[in-house]
């Protein structure tokens, strides 16, 4: 159980750093492992966290990866550990509060990677889930201590040069992966590595970075061009002297690329996550470095080690990008750059929202989700440069965030959008309209009530009918979440009335036939919300659409289990759960299984009704709070259990649900959809 990131590479010595390590997470609560970049602090706690995954009974609540490197804003730290633990919150409360509650009962360990940005961040942090979950280990990686409480150091460093061949290992493996022709059997071939390991004191970056070279270069011509540089480097003070090494190869690496690839190197700095080559395209084309070139420099800059290619997106480790932002500074270029790159993301915020009905919605949902560490840094550019851009951008990305879990993030970047520029117009509303829809599913109905009469008022006086379309469905939505039915039926069935049209004229057209739909259920039509269920997921299967679809498969799932269908209940909540999986929703797999194990508690399984049901309890737990959707699930969740209780007895059905519960979620979730109980695996 956990989320650790797969090691693609040969790790290398560092018996007595884990033997440490290890010893340390036994006795201590907090460990930091402290030393400069490119020293291997990831690569060990990587190695360490994956001896812990591999003992459960250390860890039996998983083990845990947070990347840091991206960040450059404390108020997404939360966010983000969050994210990395499972945790989506739909809750009303302090994230700390969430995430306290979250890993409060659990053991597990927790690796907070890259902390040097936002050391005193990450020390509160950390200091407060310490006292509140007791039987949590932190790990943290950084370049310097954090300073928390309790906190145990372990500085990493470099390699070993004396009396070990770690370095010379270091440096034949990764020969061996950039020029397999390369023999280091001659005595002459074999001194001169041990020269460059030298000469880079044994920096595990700085002798990546060298070896990039072995395909232009002889490792006696490497030895003797690493003499030189670091003889040149002998009085510069750009770097402390500890950096001296690793200065050399990342500079060395830098010159020895070729113009347009050094100059993609400076651009590729501006981005914050992993990067797609569309993207990479788009942002960094520009004056001698063409379209067509950026692919190009690309695959240099691979070859030479300094941007990995993982599956289909590149990284670029966060010493290589810091270089590469030192170097665009020199450019003149960081300004130009940035407002590149937050228009070309905000540009992409509007392309998703403009596809929303089309038949690439999923597409959009996992390239939002992609790219969403720079769509942050986006908004955060824009937020400081062009707020009146930043409340567009807002409001057109906060509604693919609030469905898949980003609440926080979406709501932290509405506020500050719509208290930067008071500007009034449809952009405006609509992002009102997002924060309503964010407040409403963190549970604060009476924010959502005004937020949505504020926003019909405002659609009311710009005549926009998707404005007036939107802010009825944040309004019926509240009605419902509020036990008043009625009147969401009744702001639907007006809006609809008010502005015909063709259901995928519009998303909130389609939306608001979801709440009439809901309210017929709520109100007891159960007939009449069947039918119009139904025809509206034909509706959504003819155009390829999935969100609403979804909520189709919901609605006919719930008539059917209240009309006594059990089997067409099943059917109807299995496709629900699987149009979530695809976009990446928690809160909506969780409200599926409810109804999953309801619908098998009806047809007499038991202890696979209690399968599902505790498989769904861990999903909730994954949103952060108590089982939620609207108020008639209550009774459908009771009887659920009193059924699957009595068929299955009340020992089968604790044992069988607590299986559901402490499973990993996605293997409780895929035996839930495949109607098996782990025993039967």
């Amino acid at each position: 159980m956990g989320n650790l990131p797969e090691e693609t590479t040969s790790f290398v010595g560092r018996g007595t750093e884990l033997v440490r390590l290890e010893r340390a997470l036994t006795e201590h609560r907090l460990i930091t492992l402290t030393g400069s970049g490119g020293v291997g602090k990831s690569r060990l706690a990587l190695r360490a966290a994956g001896r812990g995954a591999a003992s459960r009974g250390r860890y039996p609540d998983g083990v845990w990866w947070a990347d840091l490197s991206s960040l450059y804003d404390d108020r997404l730290l939360l966010a983000t550990v969050s994210d990395a633990v499972g945790l989506s919150d739909y809750f009303l409360r302090m994230p700390i509060e969430a995430l306290c509650e979250w890993l409060a009962d659990r053991r597990l360990l927790l690796v907070l990677d890259s902390c040097e940005r936002m050391v005193p961040a990450c020390g509160h942090l950390v200091g407060e889930l310490l006292t509140a979950a007791p039987g949590l280990t932190v790990l943290t990686t950084s370049r310097q201590p954090l300073g928390a409480k309790g906190e145990h150091l372990l500085d990493v460093p470099p390699l070993p040069l004396e009396g070990d061949e770690d370095a010379l290992q270091l440096f034949r493996d990764r020969a061996a992966d950039a020029a397999p022709q390369v023999s280091l059997d001659d005595p002459g071939t074999a001194a001169a590595a041990v020269q460059i390991c030298r000469r880079l004191e044994g920096i595990p970056l700085a002798v990546e970075l060298a070896c990039a070279r072995l395909d232009e270069n002889s490792v006696e011509q490497i030895a003797d061009l690493l003499t030189f540089r670091l003889d040149l480097l002998t009085n510069e003070n750009a770097w402390p002297e500890r950096h001296r090494a690793l200065r050399t190869a990342i500079g060395w690496s830098h010159e020895l690329c070729a113009p347009l690839e050094r100059l993609l190197w400076a651009r590729l700095s501006v981005f914050r996550g992993d990067i797609d080559p569309v993207d990479a395209r788009a942002v960094c084309a520009g004056g001698p470095l063409t379209t067509d070139d950026v692919g190009t420099a690309l695959a240099g800059l691979v070859a030479q080690s300094v941007v990995r290619l993982d599956g289909t997106r590149y990284r670029m480790l966060d010493t290589i990008r810091e270089y590469g932002a030192m170097w665009l500074a020199e450019l003149g270029e960081e300004r130009l750059l940035a407002d590149r790159h937050a228009a070309y993301f905000a540009e992409l915020a509007r392309q998703a929202h403009d596809a929303w009905l089309g038949p690439a919605q999923v597409a959009w949902y996992r390239r939002i989700a992609d790219t969403h560490a720079d769509l942050c840094a986006a908004l955060n550019h824009l937020l400081a440069e062009d707020p009146e851009a930043a409340v567009h951008m807002a409001g057109r990305v906060g509604f693919f965030w609030f469905c898949c879990g980003h609440l926080h993030e979406a709501r932290i970047y509405l506020e500050r959008a719509l208290d930067a520029d008071r500007t009034a117009g449809p952009h405006r509303t609509r992002a009102l309209w997002a924060l309503g829809m964010t407040v409403v599913l963190q549970g604060d109905h009476e924010t959502a009530h005004r937020l949505g009469e504020r926003c019909g008022l405002a659609a009311w006086h710009e005549q926009d009918p998707e404005a007036m379309l939107s802010a009825a469905y944040l309004l019926g939505i509240t009605y419902l979440m509020m036990s008043r039915p009625q009147a969401a039926l009744t702001v639907a069935e007006r809006a609809l009335l008010a502005l015909p049209g063709e259901p995928f004229g519009s998303p909130s057209r389609l939306r608001c036939r979801l709440i009439r739909i809901f309210a017929l259920t709520a109100t007891g039509k159960l007939d009449e919300a069947g039918t119009e269920a139904a025809d509206l997921r034909r509706l959504c299967l003819d155009h390829d659409e999935y969100w609403t679809r979804s909520y189709a498969d919901y609605q006919l799932a719930l008539v059917r289990l209240l009309q006594d269908r059990p089997y067409e209940a099943e059917a109807h909540a299995r496709s629900m759960i699987g149009a979530k999986q695809l976009l990446g929703d928690s809160f909506g797999i969780a409200l599926g299984l409810d109804l999953l194990a309801a619908a098998i508690a009806a047809q007499g399984d038991g202890e696979r009704a209690a399968h599902a049901y505790g498989t769904g309890q861990a999903y909730w737990r994954m949103v952060g709070h108590p089982q939620r959707g609207t108020p008639e699930l209550a009774p459908v969740r009771a009887e659920c259990e009193r059924r699957a209780r009595a068929a299955a007895g009340n020992l089968a059905y604790d044992d069988a649900f607590h299986r559901g519960l402490v499973d990993d979620g996605e293997s409780g979730l895929a035996r839930a959809l495949r109607g098996h109980l782990p025993s039967e695996t």
